[in-house]
């Protein structure tokens, strides 16, 4: 698969879902050439991938407090969400 393009990567995950989904609404009306139903199935990969990494980058980002014996307050990373 082709590596994602620098406006994908630019994309926050919102506008990269947005898009995903119009292209999903699209590909499912099937009223389109099937040129461009192919180039559009290969963005929505590229999408879908970016997407995928935005959320596993937010995933290792969120933290919680967690409450020592001594009363410490620490934060923690999660590591299975």
């Amino acid at each position: 698969m082709a590596e994602i393009s620098t406006d994908i990567a630019a994309m926050s995950f919102e506008e990269a879902l947005a898009e995903l989904d119009l292209i999903v609404r699209r590909l499912e009306e099937g009223k389109g050439r099937l040129d461009d139903s192919i180039v559009a199935y290969e963005r929505g990969a590229l999408l879908k991938k970016h997407c995928e990494a935005k959320l596993e980058e937010a995933r290792t980002k969120v933290e919680r407090i967690v409450s020592g014996p001594d009363g410490s307050v620490a934060l923690q990373a999660v590591d299975n969400v």
